[in-house]
């Protein structure tokens, strides 16, 4: 898709969920024309205030919640797809995401197969001011606490300080918020140049990402990191297309280090996640030295290339908007594999002892690893925390992961336990493992100073 089409639809109408379903929202006298084009791109279209939804050959689906969850409920998609969308523009409807029990066939069916039940339940309680301001207020925060990052609240990029001084490669990374500290909290010396937080869960806009490579170009080309989301890959990708037209050299990594399933409810492939924070610590690492935008890329795919994760579910997260959790997992039960928005995983099981959990996450990960040589070779370890699992349950789960490695002959060379791929108030965790090389090992040992993670500087 161009990106001159796409504008033509004016400004910032262009916004892409973090999800299977990309929405292209325009103002309602532009709906007509703006669903014509969204069908060639296999979007469903939306008014600007999200009150009604287009597609071609359809009648439009006016007012009410309910009625825009039919609406999805026709495309594939439930509800929660269209209010993350709205939220983007201040303008979320809770009826949306908390469902009448007389819609059992939405909240069942298309619910259980696509990972998103909704709660009939209240609000639960937030240290919030409203869902509207949540990830405005959260970067004025994060402007009052680093004052070495410059972080532009209304346009919500954030940049470090120093990003065009010195001969470097600029990277920049970005997604929906709600993963905290990633991709904000990696913004800094030896790691990110820039990110672009969206709304909770939703994808940045192109208009982010273009004005993050162009503050953080310095003549040495631009390194996009995405993970492999519909939204982000198509909204990158968007990014790239304009930055080129602007003289900007743009190289993308993909991040799809995700074992669990392929082809889930947001992507076409595996999902990423915490390999992330490899590829953005490593890659940050090899530009800081200097090494040209082809080298950083090219180790920055090898990461990938060498990464795998798995991850764990106790409890559903409970977004800003909906005021509930996303979906339901009942007491007693987890979900194996499941991934960062709370998309379903590879099964459902009762609650096991963290010893038993650990081996399925390592044997899940192990099991794919062994396709990267050497199969003795050292590996990075990432106990990665959801959110809201304390520490003192992280490092003890980690043993265990430590004590399968070693009973498998895996040798551990680095590891790094804590809350940095998070998804909201999720209790849970993942594994990630990366088979690494003397190289990796030297630039994930170099300094980094940014606000989740520092050492060496």
């Amino acid at each position: 898709m161009g990106s001159q089409d796409l504008r033509r639809f004016g400004g910032t109408c262009f916004a892409v969920h973090e999800a299977d379903v990309a929405v292209f929202v325009t103002t309602s006298s532009a709906a007509a024309p703006a669903a014509e084009y969204a069908a060639t791109c296999g979007m469903l279209c939306l008014d600007g205030g999200a009150r009604a939804a287009w597609s071609v050959g359809r009648t439009p689906a006016l007012a009410g919640g309910r009625q825009r969850a039919r609406i999805a409920d026709v495309h594939g998609v439930t509800a929660h797809c269209l209010w993350g969308v709205r939220s983007v523009y201040g303008a979320c409807d809770r009826e949306c995401a908390r469902l009448s029990p007389a819609m059992p066939e939405l909240r069942e069916d298309t619910g259980r197969r696509l990972g998103r039940r909704f709660h009939p339940g209240g609000p639960m309680k937030m240290l919030i001011n409203s869902p509207e301001t949540v990830v405005a207020d959260a970067l004025s925060g994060l402007a009052a606490a680093h004052p070495e990052l410059n972080v532009d609240v209304e346009r919500r990029v954030v940049v470090r300080r120093d990003a065009r001084e010195g001969d470097r490669v600029g990277l920049v990374s970005g997604g929906g918020s709600g993963h905290e500290p990633l991709h904000v909290g990696f913004v800094g010396y030896g790691m990110l140049s820039a990110a672009c937080p969206g709304e909770v869960f939703t994808s940045p806009v192109p208009e982010q990402m273009l004005r993050a490579a162009s503050a953080v170009e310095a003549g040495q080309g631009v390194l996009f990191v995405v993970k492999n989301y519909t939204g982000d890959v198509l909204n990158f990708q968007m990014a790239a297309e304009l930055a080129e037209e602007d003289g900007v050299r743009v190289e993308r990594v993909l991040v799809d280090d995700d074992v669990a399933v392929t082809d889930s409810t947001y992507t076409a492939g595996r999902r990423g996640t915490g390999a992330t924070l490899f590829v953005e610590k490593i890659a940050g690492a090899a530009a800081e030295e200097g090494a040209p935008l082809e080298q950083v890329a090219a180790i920055a795919r090898r990461v990938n290339e060498f990464s795998r994760s798995f991850g764990v579910a106790l409890s559903a997260c409970s977004t800003p908007a909906s005021g509930g959790p996303t979906f339901d997992l009942p007491d007693g039960e987890m979900e194996l594999g499941v991934g960062i928005h709370g998309e379903p995983g590879r099964e459902r099981r009762a609650m096991m002892p963290a010893r038993e959990i650990a081996e399925v996450a390592v044997g899940a990960v192990l099991e794919e690893l062994g396709e990267v040589p050497p199969a003795d070779g050292p590996v990075l370890a990432l106990v990665n925390g959801m959110g809201a699992t304390p520490l003192l349950e992280l490092y003890g789960f980690h043993a265990e992961v430590a004590r399968l490695l070693e009973a498998r002959g895996v040798p551990v060379a680095r590891a790094l336990v804590g809350n940095y791929v998070t998804s909201l108030d999720m209790a849970g965790c993942s594994v990630t493992l990366c088979r690494a090389d003397e190289e990796m090992l030297r630039l994930w040992d170099a300094p980094v100073q940014t606000a989740a993670l520092r050492w060496g500087r």
